[in-house]
């Protein structure tokens, strides 16, 4: 299954691309977690950059894929939540789309567009610690559906 994990933003720090790409390894085969990075949006104004950032990231989703967005307003999931989810998305084969905006958030459009509202919590994450937290998850959640002790 492909998983697509959209992201604005570019030039991460190097502990970033260290994080992603630990788990991203650590993922089997045939969960394929792919970054895909985009330019920050422009404009003058929040909505402006919002709507430069959603076109970037509706452009990029694959074909058919399931959309899931990265918001604060989602809804929250506990690990055994997302490895249900997981075992879902596998089933159904579709690849899967996790959005994740710019310092503006998501635009409308994006949000209207996702199948789901993801939300990591409360706290106010910086968007690029959450393509680490998104991998470390992704595999954690992997690990509750193979008994795999990691998650213990």
């Amino acid at each position: 299954m492909r998983l697509a994990l959209i992201a604005i933003g570019r030039r991460m720090p190097g502990w970033i691309a260290e994080g992603f790409g630990e788990y991203r390894k650590r993922l089997p085969p045939h969960l394929d977690l792919d970054l895909v990075e985009l330019d920050a949006g422009r404009g003058s104004s929040p909505p402006q950059v919002r709507r430069d950032e959603a076109e970037k990231l509706l452009a990029r989703i694959p074909d058919g894929a399931r959309i899931i967005a990265l918001d604060g307003r989602g809804r929250p999931w506990r690990t055994e939540d997302l490895a249900e989810r997981l075992t879902d998305w596998q089933m159904d084969g579709r690849p899967v789309a996790l959005l994740v905006g710019g310092a503006s958030g998501l635009d409308e459009s994006v949000l209207a567009a996702a199948e789901q509202r993801w939300s990591l919590g409360p706290l106010t994450l910086p968007h690029m610690l959450v393509r680490v937290l998104l991998a470390e998850q992704l595999y954690r959640a992997w690990t509750v559906t193979t008994g795999h002790p990691y998650h213990k």
